[in-house]
């Protein structure tokens, strides 16, 4: 299969899962809105959701997939299954004691690491804590979905475990159809979306559990044992964790920092949500794909493999992502009004959401250059320089949000977001540059130029679209504002690929290859 037909493979799960989460946000935000309980919920949900970042899917994808590669290609099956069982049972004994010590003590927790300042507003902060305590067991099931992917990525059966977090949407999206229908109040909304996560966690793992199966590739519990693998995965995760979640552990700290503000962690939330969609569906489809592909080619010594993979990644995500990040910037607000403005979400909030929308862009290609670049490191099994890297981005982020906030509000903490991204892509680069390791290609370095010039005239000609028709993409009727946002989508992305077809800056025998048929 081609690289770019293995991207489309994982792009495709990854969009049916974020158009499922547009769904579900444009429900919460009718039914919610930007108030207390949707307030405490995202709050809740970002705790357990930074843990399977930090610790589950940060942990795994980079540390696990190398080693388990490594033992897949020099010992077979027969030592791929021994390494999985003992990691699957260490793993199991530090998710029951990480989730029993959260759950008794998230009381604590929300006080002074979740939300520190919902402890003003006793029902508020009441809620948080219930809605995290049953949130949390989402954080186990996830954990050990991570380890299950990470098997079937290095087997190359991308699609099942790309797919599986349509679960958690699908759910959501029946849930609050259901109390939509009952007429629940807001804090019986919010309850039955926590027990909605949890039970997504168990759905999302037994679908799993079923694709490794299907494998053929057997996997047991044992007795715990620290084994030297074992050891080496632990020393390598701590630092992939840390850098695997830095995006979360930055929301995180603005989400801190807001608390105060009410409806700010709601409206960050709805601004990530759209901006997660060109991130998640570019930016995970290349992570989840070029990891176990540049292990394989290093553990074969291919270099001119790992060059070309590295080449071909950059120029796919930038290729992609810069022309949507300008989309972000040039029409936030007709884009946050068709998905969101109904019931109690009004145009305050619209404006406001698009303002941080448009903060959140401008780090978008940075994000997905992080994702570009991290596996170069974590293949050749070096966990620590990313982690320095991310640490730098930390500081940028605490330090902007701090400083921003207080000046422009929850426009601030999107964009120290962004400005943290992008020292990260930067160190992450120059870092890969000295060593060695990556130095792009003339003809990568044109067709991402050419990438930047068409995405400018792009944005341009959104820029008039947006002067002509302002009026009636904010205040037409619903169906008015769909076809003209359709039509001007249609419109832009079409002069951009026609743009990018013809001076190359796309590689056209690359994107034949992704739509033909056959697999080659």
């Amino acid at each position: 299969m081609s690289l770019f037909k293995k991207f489309a493979s994982v792009g495709v799960a990854t969009m049916a899962s974020r158009v499922l989460g547009f769904v579900r946000e444009a429900m919460i935000a009718s039914l919610l809105g930007a108030g207390p309980v949707a307030d405490a919920f995202y709050a809740a949900f970002r705790f357990p959701n930074l843990f399977r970042r930090l610790f589950a899917e940060g942990a795994f994808n980079s540390a696990f997939i190398p080693l388990f590669a490594k033992e897949l290609e020099g010992g077979g099956p027969q030592a791929a299954q021994i390494f999985a069982r003992q990691v699957l049972s260490v793993l199991l004994v530090i998710l029951i004691a990480l989730s029993a010590v959260a759950m008794i003590f998230m009381g604590p927790l929300v006080a002074t690491i979740i939300a520190p300042k919902f402890i003003e507003i006793p029902d508020k902060f009441d809620l948080t804590v219930q809605l995290a305590r049953i949130m949390f067991p989402y954080l186990a099931a996830m954990s050990l979905v991570a380890m299950l992917s990470g098997i079937l990525n290095s087997y190359r059966h991308y699609f099942l475990a790309a797919l599986s977090p349509v679960l958690l949407n699908v759910v959501l999206v029946i849930v609050l159809a259901v109390v939509a229908v009952q007429g629940a109040d807001a804090e019986q909304i919010g309850v039955a979306m926590a027990i909605g996560v949890t039970i997504s966690g168990a759905l999302q793992l037994g679908l799993l559990i079923y694709g490794v199966h299907r494998t053929g590739f057997r996997i047991r519990i044992g007795m715990p044992r620290i084994s030297p693998p074992v050891r080496r995965l632990l020393w390598l995760a701590l630092p992939a964790a840390i850098t695997g979640g830095i995006t979360q552990l930055n929301l995180l700290v603005g989400q801190i920092i807001v608390s105060g503000d009410n409806g700010a962690i709601a409206i960050i939330n709805y601004a990530d949500r759209i901006n997660q969609l060109p991130l998640g569906v570019i930016g995970i489809a290349i992570g989840v794909v070029l990891l176990p592909e540049l292990a394989r080619a290093l553990k074969a010594d291919d270099r001119s493999s790992v060059v070309d993979l590295q080449n071909r990644s950059l120029e796919f995500g930038l290729g992609l992502t810069v022309p949507a990040a300008i989309a972000l910037l040039v029409i936030p607000a007709p884009i946050v009004a068709l998905l969101f403005e109904r019931g109690a979400f009004v145009r305050e909030t619209t404006d406001i959401t698009a303002a941080v929308l448009g903060g959140f862009a401008v780090g978008l290609p940075a994000f997905v250059l992080i994702k570009i670049l991290t596996p170069s490191f974590y293949a050749r099994e070096d966990m620590r320089s990313p982690m320095w890297f991310a640490a730098a981005n930390a500081a940028v982020n605490i330090a902007g949000s701090l400083i921003l906030f207080p000046l422009i509000g929850v426009i601030g903490v999107a964009i120290a977001t962004s400005l943290a991204g992008w020292i990260n892509a930067l160190m992450l680069a120059v870092a890969l540059y000295r060593l060695d390791q990556f130095r792009p290609s003339a003809e990568t370095a044109r067709r991402v130029g050419l990438v930047i010039a068409g995405s400018l005239l792009m944005g341009a000609l959104l820029y008039v679209a947006m002067v002509v028709f302002g009026a009636q993409l904010l205040d037409g009727s619903f169906v008015m504002r769909l076809v003209l946002m359709m039509a001007i989508i249609i419109v832009a992305a079409g002069f951009y690929f026609a743009f990018a077809i013809v001076t190359g800056a796309i590689d056209r025998r690359q994107l034949m290859a992704a739509l033909r048929r056959k697999e080659k």
